[in-house]
């Protein structure tokens, strides 16, 4: 469980067909084998540390469903450590396991904030509104406005000087994942999935 508050920074080290080195100095801290540190949003288990870097293991499942398949050495990437029963709950619930992945549509600048369109993958938008809380490439965000195949959200300073959405241009795939209580809402009162 993360809260999608981006704790720093990392690099890509390098990348195999199934896993991923990662450079974080604040994560690897007090990381261990088998904790888990979601990466642009997708929880991913820790399975080496080496100084401040770590290696994940990641699964064909994985790379098909998130954007971590465009991830090369050297890209940067969002990283949070999960949470612990003390962990101060900043953003919301979130699982780290993404529901699709999504392109950067459309970005204005603001004086202090950016607004930013994001394309909603088919099924999703059902689970997306007005002033919920949606997770971006692991970043806890508030939905402004929904549309059937499309969100928009508005990025702080904060955001956009310690995120990876600060830097991503119009085309850019993002990792999206819906606020889970809304997927159990549904199942719960008989929906479809």
């Amino acid at each position: 469980m993360f809260t999608g508050i981006v704790e720093e920074l990392g690099t890509v080290v390098a990348r195999s067909a199934d896993r991923l080195e990662l450079r974080g100095p604040l994560v690897t801290k007090d990381v261990a084998d088998g904790d888990s540190i979601a990466v642009n949003g997708v929880c991913l288990t820790v399975v080496a540390v080496d100084g401040d870097a770590f290696t994940a293991d990641v699964m064909a499942e994985t790379w098909k469903r998130s954007s971590l398949g465009e991830l090369a050495p050297g890209d940067v990437v969002n990283l949070e450590r999960a949470a612990t029963p003390t962990t101060r709950l900043g953003g919301h619930l979130v699982q780290g396991h993404v529901d699709g992945v999504g392109t950067i549509a459309e970005r204005t600048p603001g004086d202090s904030f950016d607004t930013v369109r994001f394309t909603v993958p088919a099924g999703l938008a059902r689970y997306l509104v007005e002033k919920g809380s949606v997770t971006v490439d692991g970043v806890s965000l508030t939905v402004v406005e929904t549309g059937p195949d499309w969100i928009t959200v508005g990025l702080i300073p904060t955001t956009l000087d310690r995120t990876t959405l600060g830097r991503k241009q119009v085309g850019a795939l993002v990792n999206l994942e819906v606020d889970v209580i809304a997927k159990y809402v549904e199942k719960l009162v008989g929906g479809a999935r």
